[in-house]
């Protein structure tokens, strides 16, 4: 398992898009994703379960994955929330 520390930077919080793209990006890696919150662990790639989160700028996350492919999945997840999934 792979992991990585990173804050929500988007000053709407995490929304349905950044959500979406979350998702999309995810989705292209093999590894079991999960986003830990607010004392919370869920699947990420469930669009419904990153919603329910209610994520807000300045909330810090931990992405992990599990699998063949960990490493490349946390990295480029973290660059993306990193990055503010583009907004702004």
């Amino acid at each position: 398992m792979h992991e990585a520390i990173t804050t929500i930077k988007n000053k709407a919080g995490i929304h349905a898009i950044p959500a979406s793209i979350f998702i999309k990006k995810a989705s292209e890696f093999q590894s079991k994703v999960q986003i830990k919150a607010k004392g919370k662990t869920i699947d990420g790639k469930s669009v419904f379960m990153i919603m329910s989160l209610g994520l807000s700028k300045g909330d810090s996350i931990t992405i992990s994955a599990d699998g063949v492919d960990e490493i490349a999945a946390v990295n480029a997840l973290k660059e993306l929330v990193d990055s503010k999934f583009g907004e702004e």
